[in-house]
C-alpha cells in the first residue's frame, strides 16, 4: 500500500486511480489524447468519518466512482483523487 503524507478529513477518502487502458480488447492501441479517465481505483487513505456515520470503505479497497468525482491532487509526483465517500459508487 502506498504510504502518503495526506490524511483525509471527515468522510473523505484518497483514491489512486487505475491506469487508463492503452489497448482495446481487439488489440487496437489507444492514443493518449483519446484515453478516457478511469472510473476505478484503489483507496489509499481514509478519514475518520463523521460522528454518526462510520466509513464503509477501507484502505486497499478497489472502488468505482463517478466520472467527474473528486479533486485531483499530486503528492510526491503521484496523482490521486480526494473525494467524499458518497462519491464512491461501489466496492469491487
Amino acid at each position: 500500500m502506498a504510504n502518503v503524507s495526506v490524511k483525509p478529513l471527515a468522510d473523505r477518502v484518497l483514491v489512486e486511480p487505475a491506469a487508463a487502458e492503452s489497448k482495446t480488447v481487439g488489440g487496437i492501441i489507444i492514443p493518449d489524447t483519446a484515453k478516457e479517465k478511469p472510473q476505478k481505483g484503489t483507496v489509499v487513505a481514509v478519514g475518520p468519518g463523521k460522528k454518526d456515520e462510520p466509513l464503509m470503505v477501507k484502505e486497499g479497497d478497489q472502488v468505482l466512482y463517478g466520472k467527474y468525482s473528486g479533486t485531483e491532487i499530486s503528492v510526491d509526483g503521484k496523482d490521486y483523487l480526494i473525494m467524499r465517500e458518497s462519491d464512491i459508487l461501489a466496492i469491487i
